[in-house]
């Protein structure tokens, strides 16, 4: 039993969404992060709070609630259709939008950890020398916090492979545009075709050891490297 052209097409979209998605959760996850880390404003536990509120909700309620808000007659689709883009659900686009929500909580807290744990020295030092914000932001912090980048990275793009609610809710099942690997693994359950489920499941459970191994390597390394 080989791989089809369905499974390599899903295979290749799930790749693309991934790497789309990652590379937007580090741009809009660093600064929420950073404020994350450094506010003492009264609202930063309702803000975590909302961040992280897709690791306790389940995947079909907020594929649900960013279907209505994406939809023809939701808030966010009136502002699409009006800037003549159309409605997000059932597109790639969607998929990504989804995908960031769902995403998030997985790369803001590693780098909120890392943020918290450069703590104000270095920063204190790098002010003594005239350097201004920015300046200390990307000449410390981000050398610094490079462990939390590097976990951010792996997690936000492991977990958007393994999406399967958010995504199915949102992007439904279209060949080429919205069927990801983790709804064609269903595709062929519900099929009865378990060789081909196989291929395709045991290829995701091999991937997301090989995730979970090398950041607990890069974890354990990073730890050697401090003492």
């Amino acid at each position: 039993m080989e791989l089809t052209n369905a499974d390599l097409d899903a295979i290749v979209l799930t790749l693309r969404l991934a790497t789309v998605v990652t590379i937007l959760l580090l741009l809009i996850g660093t600064p929420i992060a950073w404020w994350l880390a450094r506010t003492r404003s009264r609202l930063k536990g309702a803000i975590g709070a909302i961040v992280a509120l897709p690791l306790v909700l389940p995947p079909t309620v907020l594929g649900f609630y960013l279907l209505v808000a994406l939809g023809p007659h939701g808030p966010i689709g009136h502002i699409t259709q009006a800037l003549g883009l159309g409605v997000l659900p059932f597109t790639f686009a969607g998929l990504v939008v989804a995908s960031v929500f769902y995403s998030m909580p997985f790369v803001v807290q590693p780098l909120q950890n890392a943020f918290e744990a450069i703590g104000e020295r270095p920063l204190e030092v790098a002010a003594t020398l005239r350097a201004a914000p920015l300046d200390r932001f990307f000449s410390v912090v981000l050398p610094l916090a490079k462990p939390g980048f590097i976990s951010a990275t792996i997690l936000g793009f492991a977990h958007t492979v393994g999406e399967f609610g958010v995504v199915l809710m949102i992007g439904g099942n279209i060949p080429n545009q919205t069927r990801v690997v983790s709804v064609q693994i269903y595709d062929h359950v519900e099929a009865l075709e378990y060789a081909s489920a196989h291929w395709l499941a045991g290829g995701m459970l091999l991937f997301s050891f090989l995730v979970l191994v090398a950041l607990y390597t890069f974890n354990q390394s990073a730890r050697i490297r401090r003492s």
